[in-house]
């Protein structure tokens, strides 16, 4: 029996089609997964580095005491025990600026992994589309139809989304950048970046001044994404929007939160400020 060529060619091009972008993908969750292994190794330098500086610096202060009663060369050791330090703190302040690119690149690898996991969702839509046109020609019921299917109209994807709606929100188009954002939820709910999304819905309700809207955004992030580097920003922001509506026992009760549950933050050295305002 003779194949229909056509029908051999489809099928040639559902393999094709199939196979490429999951290569990719796992190929991109592969480097994912390096980086990850990277910065948790890096995480635990940093923290090994820090004791080691904490362990020098009392290990010299009491070679610098022992000096001090026992001999007159003390520059000579308060030299040395400056250097060392010196050296210790740029190794440190190297690890922490590589932590950081790393966490930048992994970030930007889960956005490009969100694209590609949109593109390899259309692709199987056309997969699905051409496999039921094989099957069509094979029972010789109907022909082949010409055009642009709905399935295989380009979709926005979710990087782009994400950087258009916090461009509109640079240039101070919150409404825009609330529109873009929500879309951002509700359409890619999976995505890497959802729970910054949920913050920068916040943020635009709090820059239009709809406080109790913006409470209830922040909240979803402490909420929804308690593991989120967003959750101390959150945080605080719902203590500035009590603030703004004079309600300042919950100001305080959340600005006392970031305090004592991120006291290393930037947000926390705000929260400080703000509340010597508040007890004034």
């Amino acid at each position: 029996m003779t194949t229909n060529p056509l029908i051999a060619i489809l099928s040639i091009l559902v393999l094709s089609v199939a196979c490429a972008p999951q290569a990719e993908l796992v190929r991109t969750q592969s480097e994912m997964t390096d980086l990850r292994q990277d910065v948790k190794t890096n995480k635990t330098l940093v923290q090994d580095l820090q004791k080691q500086i904490d362990q020098d610096i009392m290990k010299r202060l009491d070679v610098l005491d022992a000096n001090v009663k026992g001999s007159a060369d003390v520059q000579k050791v308060m030299a040395d025990y400056g250097a060392k330090t010196d050296q210790l703190t740029t190794d440190l302040q190297l690890l922490q600026g590589k932590l950081e690119e790393n966490n930048f690149r992994i970030a930007e690898f889960a956005q490009k992994l969100d694209d590609r996991s949109v593109k390899i969702a259309e692709l199987s839509a056309r997969i699905d589309e051409l496999e039921t046109k094989v099957k069509t020609l094979s029972t010789g019921t109907s022909t082949v139809t010409t055009g642009e299917s709905t399935s295989s109209q380009k979709t926005i994807e979710p990087s782009e989304t994400y950087r258009q709606a916090k461009s509109d929100y640079d240039r101070g188009h919150f409404d825009l950048a609330l529109a873009g954002f929500q879309y951002y939820i509700v359409q890619f709910p999976n995505a890497s970046m959802i729970d910054n999304a949920q913050y920068w819905v916040g943020e635009c309700q709090y820059s239009k001044k709809e406080y109790s809207k913006a409470i209830d955004a922040f909240t979803k992030v402490i909420k929804n994404y308690p593991k989120s580097d967003k959750v101390a920003g959150a945080k605080l922001k719902i203590g500035l929007s009590y603030m703004n509506e004079k309600n300042y026992s919950k100001a305080k009760e959340y600005l006392h939160k970031v305090i004592k549950e991120h006291p290393s933050s930037n947000e926390a050295a705000i929260a400080k400020d703000r509340l010597a305002k508040i007890e004034r």
